[in-house]
């Protein structure tokens, strides 16, 4: 039998939670604004360039006069990495598990992670997929291995965490849509949309 007790009633909680309860400090918001923008940036980017093959590492052409890499070319945003990059004890699992399938849901998890980042919304799931992606990565490359800059923290993880910490400290609502967002009546019933 649940017990309601007389300070639950009169919570002075606001219904919709925003950045400034969480992050007092305006330069502290700001700061993390600037780091939920890069990090955004950073999927949105590997997308457009694996989609594009804009000349940069991950759609330059192979030799002068060849076409991009790009996925719009025939490229594998995927299959390449988890057929041949992958190392350690799940490189037989990763090669396995490469397809098309596994490009389409590399290439929609950069890109939805990227706008939602970037836009301040939906930060939860973007947190959860983003951080997932890069926990797989983490495992495809297997830092263990001797010769690697750090046997058990790469960029992969601070990537995570840092989509972790926007998500946690509402961090989409400085410089971003996440204020509107949370005043969504499905966004306010479904908190795991915030």
């Amino acid at each position: 039998m649940a017990t309601i007790h007389p300070e639950a009633r009169t919570s002075t909680h606001p219904a919709v939670l925003i950045e400034d309860d969480v992050v007092t400090s305006m330069t502290g918001r700001r700061w993390l604004a600037a780091t939920r923008l890069a990090t955004g940036f950073i999927f949105l980017w590997a997308f457009l360039d694996k989609t594009f093959g804009l000349h940069y590492a991950t759609g330059a052409a192979v030799a002068e006069g060849d076409p991009s890499l790009s996925w719009l070319d025939g490229g594998t945003p995927s299959q390449g990495f988890m057929q041949f990059a992958a190392t350690g004890p799940f490189a037989d699992t990763f090669a396995s598990m490469a397809s098309p399938a596994t490009d389409w849901l590399f290439m929609l998890c950069l890109l939805g992670v990227g706008v939602a980042v970037m836009l301040g919304i939906g930060l939860r799931i973007a947190a959860v997929a983003g951080s997932l992606l890069m926990v797989l990565m983490w495992a495809a490359e297997w830092p263990f291995i001797q010769g690697t800059n750090n046997p058990l923290v790469d960029y992969h993880l601070i990537y995570a965490l840092v989509l972790i910490v926007c998500a946690s400290l509402l961090a989409g609502d400085t410089w971003g849509l996440g204020r509107r967002w949370a005043k969504i009546p499905l966004v306010q019933r479904f908190s795991w949309l915030r």
